[in-house]
């Protein structure tokens, strides 16, 4: 079962450079266990422990077929041959229209 996953930038170091690779997986975890197997040291990076149980890092977001994994059953999600998944960091901060001037 061929799943393409779409990997961000910050993490091609682990993927030699790889915008997608292919891996295998009934499920989330399953794939990630795949991809870090053939790619290691990015499970790492999308996956850490609480309370002694393997979860998504917090920012750190999933898409399966542009569906948020969160909102689908997160790391139990089902996967299917030829569906895709998406990796995208989460992105915060910039300035804030309201934000004081700085006086000069």
């Amino acid at each position: 079962m061929a799943i393409e996953v779409r990997i961000p930038t910050i993490l091609r170091t682990y993927t030699n450079g790889e915008k997608a690779v292919n891996a295998e997986g009934a499920n989330l975890s399953a794939l990630i266990d795949d991809l870090d197997a053939n790619h290691p040291g990015i499970g790492e990076r999308l996956l850490e422990d609480k309370d002694g149980k393997s979860d998504l890092r917090r920012f750190v977001n999933v898409y399966i077929n542009d569906e948020d994994v969160r909102f689908i059953g997160g790391l139990e999600a089902a996967l299917s041959d030829g569906d895709q998944v998406v990796v995208l960091p989460a992105v915060a901060g910039g300035a804030s229209s309201w934000a004081p001037s700085v006086a000069r």
